[in-house]
């Protein structure tokens, strides 16, 4: 039986609504990495350029691990760190094209250098190639740019259950970056 699930993702991929309609239809524990971090006082401080907090990743790999070996229930991990923490059965990375990745991160009001960090590393699949340095075959990566939240769930659904599979290295949005400097 599987345990973990970590979804994550770059900011605004919509990993947060996907996670809770999951989780609901799943009837499982939803634990959301940020809260996590932030509950257990994981924040090592602010980057003083970026103005993001720094979590200590050591304490929250800990924590989650902790989590999973006392748990015998299915619980969803959401979050951007979660595929930087060990004892997932699947993780699955949410892509989504940066021109609408950019219109989503304006809605949350970030600085343009923030949005532009973001999209550049949507860009180069940041989270897929962290994810797959630590999780090899287990990450599925899947663009849900053109896909409802409700298809979206029922995807995730297939991979979890072993019905579909997403290799990485599929989606690539380097033209992207190359066009857009």
């Amino acid at each position: 039986m599987k345990h973990a699930i970590f979804i994550t993702g770059t900011p605004c991929t919509g990993k947060t609504t996907v996670s809770e309609v999951l989780s609901d239809k799943l009837n499982c524990r939803l634990i959301k990495i940020n809260d996590l971090a932030l509950e257990n006082d994981f924040v090592l401080g602010i980057d003083d350029k970026k103005g993001y907090k720094v979590i200590d990743i050591d304490a929250l790999d800990e924590k989650v691990s902790e989590i999973i070996s006392h748990s015998g229930e299915l619980i969803v991990f959401e979050g951007h760190l979660s595929h930087l923490c060990s004892g997932a059965d699947n993780v699955i990375v949410l892509r989504v094209h940066p021109d609408v990745l950019k219109s989503r991160l304006e809605g949350r009001d970030y600085s343009e250098a923030k949005i532009r960090e973001n999209l550049e590393a949507e860009a180069m699949g940041v989270c897929t190639a962290e994810a797959y340095d630590i999780y090899g075959e287990e990450v599925s990566e899947i663009d849900v740019t053109e896909l409802s939240v409700d298809d979206i769930v029922e995807v995730l659904s297939d991979v979890i259950d072993g019905r579909k599979s997403f290799d990485v290295g599929h989606i690539d949005y380097m033209d992207w970056l190359i066009s857009n400097p």
